[in-house]
């Protein structure tokens, strides 16, 4: 018998909960213990909570501790084009060996109890990481941070916590100070706390945390400050200024969570060969990356195409923000979102920016937005739309109209795990 692929197991993983999502931690402890507390067994770890830029600092971390050969474990989610691309196991992918082995594992050790899909592969990914050798483990939260099944970790060693923006209010609250106090539950006590730039409702929250459980803070605008300055990255903290190359990483966010990863770095006590590495060697797909390769490139040989996953009200202002600098080109979205996501809040600064809105569906999504959905968003910011039953379509119509145009797929990381599949 054909023993069964990682994809077969994932299948039967989503049938084990009812619901994609329902945060508590009850289920994660009891598969943990079943699993001997792998978590207990980890490399030290750094965890990152936040709305956004989590993906983008875990991997300028990554990247800094690789730039003065360290390794690192690293967990994100969700994933583009393949589930292993959530679980880095010492720098590498994890292997489809691996990855069958440790879901096989802990299938098993639940015995058909109820458990969510990301929880029971987080505590796959645990199990990965305390089994092969590593400097430190990088752990992004899924969802909030409280509740969330990354949040097993009683003594890491440092937290971080990216920019709060309003998001997955149906699971977090409908407020800043409600999704603050989710996204602080990461923090530990007498655990050191990264702290990106913030809302002043959220910093609120974060600062109360912090002194209830004797939390040393190290917060943007207190404790460090970055900048852009002629081209460059400034970073200054209480031990000194450092002059680097701004992230290769596109945008005036990135050089926020550039600052975030850098007070990790220094925290750590690492060395200027660190800071270099996070800031010119960091890659994270979907995040204003051109595309070069691929079917739709070659549909559109001379115009210009980038994806991005970003899905909302802060991901379309940093989004306008890069457009904004880009050098100036006829400029035209292909844009597909989720049902649950606030389209008008993302649309709205990027409507000076952009020609037109193409809406579309995303491929095989129940939650998604309908095109039609869409398209209506975008007329109520002034950004003239029509609907496309694909990107493919979508792009052929705007090169035929200006086969030189800035073309910019947008709106849902699930649309751009859609567009990197058909076009690695």
């Amino acid at each position: 018998m054909t023993p069964p692929t990682s994809d077969v197991i994932l299948d039967r993983m989503m049938a084990l909960h009812p619901k994609i999502i329902d945060l508590t931690l009850d289920r994660v402890w009891r598969l943990l213990a079943a699993l001997d507390n792998p978590q207990d067994k980890l490399p030290p770890v750094i965890h990152l909570a936040g709305t956004n830029g989590k993906g983008s600092t875990q991997a300028m971390i990554r990247a800094g501790l690789e730039g003065v050969r360290l390794t690192a474990h690293a967990y994100t989610s969700p994933h583009l084009a393949r589930f292993h691309e959530r679980i880095r196991v010492a720098g590498e992918l994890i292997s489809e060996p691996d990855l069958t082995a440790v879901l096989d594992e802990c299938y098993t050790a639940n015995a058909r109890e109820n458990i969510t899909y990301f929880e029971i592969t987080t505590c796959a990914a645990l199990l990965a990481f305390a089994r092969t050798q590593a400097d430190y483990t990088l752990l992004e939260v899924g969802l909030g941070g409280r509740l969330d099944a990354t949040n097993v970790i009683d003594k890491p060693a440092v937290t971080v916590i990216t920019p709060i923006s309003i998001d997955h209010e149906q699971f977090l609250g409908d407020t800043l100070t409600k999704i603050a106090t989710e996204k602080a539950g990461i923090i530990k006590r007498g655990v050191p706390c990264i702290v990106g730039p913030q809302p002043d409702e959220a910093m609120e929250v974060i600062e109360a945390t912090a002194a209830r459980l004797g939390a040393p803070l190290l917060a943007h605008g207190q404790h460090w400050q970055v900048h852009e300055e002629n081209g460059r990255l400034i970073y200054q903290d209480e031990t000194g200024l450092r002059d680097l190359p701004l992230p290769n990483l596109m945008g005036a966010h990135q050089v926020q969570n550039a600052g975030a990863a850098l007070a990790v770095l220094r925290h750590l006590g690492l060395g200027d060969s660190a800071y270099e590495g996070a800031v010119t060697e960091a890659h994270w797909p979907a995040r204003m990356q051109r595309l070069k390769t691929g079917p739709l490139v070659e549909a559109a040989p001379q115009a210009e195409l980038w994806l991005d996953g970003g899905h909302n009200a802060a991901a379309g202002q940093a989004l306008a923000d890069v457009l904004d600098k880009l050098p100036k080109r006829p400029t035209h979205m292909i844009c597909g979102m989720l049902n649950t996501k606030d389209v008008t809040g993302y649309l709205a600064p990027l409507a000076e920016h952009a020609d037109s809105l193409t809406a579309v569906s995303i491929p095989g999504e129940p939650n998604t937005l309908s095109a039609k959905d869409t398209a209506s968003a975008a007329e109520s910011v002034n950004l003239p739309s029509i609907i496309a039953l694909n990107v493919a379509s979508a792009v052929d119509r705007i090169t035929a109209q200006d086969p030189q145009a800035r073309i910019l797929i947008c709106g849902s990381l699930y649309l751009a795990g859609n567009i990197l599949r058909e076009n690695g």
